[in-house]
């Protein structure tokens, strides 16, 4: 049995919490509602997209991966990226965050 919250719960948590601290962020794809993975996709203006894929350690500690080599993707990489991950995993989430600095506001240790 796990202590952690479902996927949905999980993500509406920090989205409030987003929009407390005045960051833009919207779903963009809703994926399983209790077990699902999540993809996010920062926005960092001019200077591109960053895609982070969540990862698990072999202790269920949540970590965060770059989904594409070399940091700043052009859209169109980043919508490519996106379309076949969905492809493999129907179970995904996808959240898009606005920063400029590409700070990941899910990035706190407790997912």
């Amino acid at each position: 049995m796990t202590d952690r919250l479902p996927t949905e719960m999980w993500i509406q948590a920090h989205l409030r919490r987003c929009s407390r601290d005045a960051i833009p962020a919207y779903v963009l794809r809703r994926g399983d509602a209790g077990g699902g993975t999540l993809l996010l996709k920062i926005n960092r203006i001019e200077q591109g997209w960053t895609l982070l894929t969540q990862v698990r350690d072999l202790d269920g500690r949540l970590g965060w991966m770059a989904a594409l080599e070399g940091g700043a993707e052009a859209e169109a990489e980043a919508a490519d990226y996106i379309s076949r991950a969905v492809r493999r995993d129907p179970d995904l989430w996808v959240v898009e965050i606005e920063d400029r600095a590409g700070r990941n506001p899910f990035d706190d240790g407790n997912g």
